[in-house]
C-alpha cells in the first residue's frame, strides 16, 4: 500500500510536509517562531492524509473552483465533466484525486508530476500534464505549478492553490489581520458569477489591513494591484507573513467559514465557472488557452517578515 507519510522539507524558518500520494497536497506548513514550530497553515489530522480537501493546502488543476453543472463550452463544442460536488458542480479540477510521481526530493524541495494520459479516470476531456514544485528559500516557501497541453488541439486551462490558515495562533483573541489588494469582485449566485466583476463592496474590501470576517465569506476577488502582496498579521504573536503572487494569479478567493478555526486565501488563475465566462466573452474569466505542446507556469511565495 502506498505510504501516506509526508515528504518533509525544512530550514531555519519553515517546516512543510508534502503528500505526493494525495495529489501533491500540503499536510502542514509550520513557522519557527520564538524558538518553537507553530502551525501557520491549518494542520492536517494524520487520519486525513489521504483526503486532499482536509489538507493544509491542495492543488486545483486544470481548473479552479466550480464549473456550473459540470458543463462547459469551448470553441463551439460542449464538454460534460463528472459532477463531484454536492451543489451540482464540477469543482477544483481533477489532479488532487490521484497519486503524483515524485521527480525530485531533498531537504529543501519536492517536485512532482502528473500526466492525464497515464490516469484514464482524470475528469477532463483534454490530454495534459502538470508539474508542481515546493521549495524553501530562506524565509520564503515557494509554490510553483505548470500545466502543459499534451494533445493535438487547443485546450482551455487554469489552476490554483487552496491553502488554509489558522484563524488564531497565540490565543483565541490572536485573530488574523489580512490585507488583500484587490479592487473588484464577482457578484455570485450559489458561487457562480452573475456577470463581469464589479467594484469591491465594503464587506470584502481588504485593501487596508483588517481583522478577518466573523461571518461567512466565500467570494472571488479580482483586480489585483500589480506587485502588491497579500499580508497576514497576528497581533499577539507578532507574526507577519506576505503572499507574493505572479501576475497569472488574477483571482483571490476568500473563504472564511463562520465558527471554524481556519480560513482560506486562494491564489487562482481563473474565476469561478471560468470556462463558461470565457466562452461568453465576460471580462475577468482568467482562463488561458494552451496550444498543442504549450505550457504555462506561475508561482506564489509565502514569506515570513
Amino acid at each position: 500500500m502506498p505510504s501516506l507519510e509526508p515528504r518533509v522539507i525544512e530550514n531555519d524558518v519553515w517546516q512543510v510536509g508534502i503528500l505526493p500520494e494525495t495529489g501533491m497536497s500540503t499536510a502542514f506548513g509550520r513557522i519557527r517562531h520564538d524558538g518553537a514550530w507553530i502551525d501557520f497553515m491549518r494542520p492536517t489530522p494524520n487520519e486525513s492524509y489521504g483526503h486532499a480537501s482536509d489538507c493544509a493546502s491542495y492543488l486545483l488543476i486544470p481548473w479552479s473552483n466550480r464549473i456550473k453543472g459540470g458543463l462547459f463550452r469551448f470553441r463551439g463544442k460542449d464538454y460534460q465533466l463528472k459532477v463531484n460536488a454536492g451543489d451540482g458542480t464540477a469543482i477544483h479540477g481533477t489532479t488532487r484525486d490521484f497519486a503524483w510521481k515524485v521527480e525530485h526530493a531533498d531537504g529543501r524541495s519536492v517536485v512532482g508530476s502528473f500526466d492525464s494520459r497515464e490516469n484514464p479516470g482524470a475528469n477532463f476531456p483534454f490530454a495534459f500534464s502538470t508539474r508542481a514544485e515546493f521549495r524553501l528559500d530562506g524565509p520564503g516557501f515557494v509554490n510553483t505549478v505548470s500545466v502543459k497541453n499534451e494533445g493535438s488541439e487547443p485546450m482551455p486551462a487554469g489552476f490554483g492553490h487552496h491553502p488554509y490558515f489558522q484563524r488564531a495562533i497565540a490565543s483565541e483573541t490572536d485573530v488574523a489581520m489580512l490585507e488583500v489588494p484587490c479592487t473588484e469582485y464577482f457578484d455570485l449566485d450559489m458561487c457562480i458569477p452573475k456577470g463581469p466583476p464589479l467594484p469591491v463592496e465594503s464587506r470584502l474590501d481588504f485593501r487596508k489591513m483588517r481583522s478577518i470576517s466573523s461571518v461567512h465569506v466565500d467570494d472571488c476577488l479580482t483586480g489585483r494591484v500589480p506587485g502588491a502582496p497579500i499580508r497576514f498579521s497576528y497581533p499577539e504573536s507578532k507574526l507577519d507573513v506576505t503572499m507574493q503572487c505572479d501576475p497569472l494569479f488574477e483571482q483571490i478567493i476568500l473563504y472564511m467559514p463562520a465558527g471554524r478555526p481556519f480560513y482560506a486565501v486562494e491564489p487562482l488563475t481563473n474565476a469561478n465557472d471560468g470556462f463558461n465566462l470565457y466562452d461568453r466573452g465576460i471580462r475577468g474569466a482568467g482562463v488561458f488557452v494552451l496550444e498543442p505542446g504549450e505550457e504555462k507556469s506561475a508561482s506564489f511565495v509565502l514569506k515570513v517578515s
